[in-house]
């Protein structure tokens, strides 16, 4: 008998999603540290959209129109932008009802070279649930795809995508037959319980650390705090 069940797998970085890509109709974007969270946490507080562009230059142009632009290389603002990817920065009263530009190391990246999939949503730890159960309706394959730290593997963007494997797979409608996915569902396994001290000497934690940047990743390691799902519709992400 055919198995009717759908699949849901995972990419570890934007750079092995042309292997991927023809075999899925939705694509999650993960980059837990810190734009995929930044975002959520933004619609969170009520913005209303966000246009996701890869690189500085295109930023830069909207900036020279009047848009408010944000900008992240390396964990820092760009200079000359006004804020970058902290989640905190989008929570502050005139963000509500505008329309905010933002480029990013990875997550943006990201964005860029899944946008050609049937949909492609935003995930992260803090609308985890909300996420997950939204997915476990679409009769669609899935591809998790981690932002990674410029094209290499990284442990957060990992394990959020294996709870979102995790999740699916418990409701007997989805299989995952790739390695990625069964490593991403057992390193969450190990994980879950204590994300925070788990990934406590992961190279992005300890890059932020550096930075200073503690509360984001206390925040941005918090599941369930919003049940909003960005989703990204002729080039800009709004809340579905």
């Amino acid at each position: 008998m055919l198995d009717q069940r759908k699949r849901i797998e995972v990419c570890f970085t934007p750079g092995e999603y042309a292997y991927y890509k023809d075999e899925f109709e939705i694509v999650v974007v993960i980059d837990v540290l810190r734009a995929t969270s930044a975002m959520c946490a933004a619609f969170d507080n009520g913005i209303l959209s966000i246009i996701p562009v890869p690189t500085i230059e295109e930023a830069l142009e909207y900036k020279k129109k009047g848009y408010l632009v944000g900008a992240e290389r390396k964990g820092q603002i760009v200079e000359g932008f006004d804020f970058g990817n902290s989640p905190f920065s989008y929570m502050k009263e005139e963000f509500r009802g505008k329309e905010v530009v933002l480029t990013t190391t990875n997550g943006t990246k990201s964005l860029e070279v899944a946008k050609d999939a049937e949909t492609v949503v935003v995930g992260s730890f803090l609308n985890l649930t909300a996420l997950s159960k939204w997915l476990s309706k679409q009769d669609k394959n899935i591809l998790c795809l981690c932002s990674g730290w410029q094209d290499k593997f990284n442990l957060e963007d990992t394990i959020c995508a294996g709870a979102i494997s995790d999740f699916l797979i418990s409701t007997g409608n989805f299989i995952s037959i790739e390695d990625s996915s069964i490593a991403a569902k057992y390193l969450f396994l190990s994980a879950k319980d204590n994300y925070l001290g788990y990934l406590k000497s992961s190279s992005h934690r300890r890059r932020l650390k550096h930075l200073n940047l503690n509360e984001d990743i206390k925040y941005c390691l918090t599941p369930d705090q919003t049940d909003v799902i960005p989703i990204l519709i002729n080039g800009k992400l709004i809340k579905l």
